[in-house]
């Protein structure tokens, strides 16, 4: 009796374990186009939409919304910014909490470039804009649909 609710709890867990195996190999490359716009006075925010694109085909639209604190100063706008996720299994694991942080100092028209992280999930970002910027932040960059 015992071996046998051992054999079971075995496969089970094998169950478990194999899709996630298959998980890790069937990642997919998906990029992101976005504008956004912000301010900050020692809080940071802005807010922005985009559109991710994948190698499987599928594309959704989402909102970019982006928080934080510490010593910054300025307003600031992207134009045509581009992100590259990695670590990606399926389209909805883009969607939800990054953490961000950064240094950065520009006037009129600056690049900006920065890496945000959530889990497995990475997203470089980069882009060109225009605005007054200078600082240190921290907080967090939030992708939804």
């Amino acid at each position: 009796m015992t071996k046998t609710l051992l054999s079971l709890l075995a496969a089970g867990a094998f169950a478990l374990v194999a899709p996630q195996a298959h998980a890790d190999t069937a990642k997919i490359d998906c990029e992101m186009s976005f504008n956004m716009s912000g301010w900050s006075a020692f809080y940071k925010t802005a807010t922005g939409s985009g559109t991710v694109r994948c190698n499987n085909g599928q594309s959704m639209k989402v909102k970019i919304r982006a928080k934080g604190g510490g010593l910054t100063f300025g307003k600031q706008k992207i134009h045509d910014g581009r992100g590259e996720f990695s670590g990606v299994h399926r389209m909805s694991d883009i969607l939800g909490t990054y953490a961000s942080g950064g240094a950065h100092a520009g006037v009129v028209k600056s690049s900006a470039a920065s890496v945000v992280t959530k889990g497995d999930v990475s997203l470089a970002l980069a882009g060109t804009g225009e605005g007054v910027d200078l600082g240190i932040d921290f907080g967090k960059f939030v992708i939804s649909r």
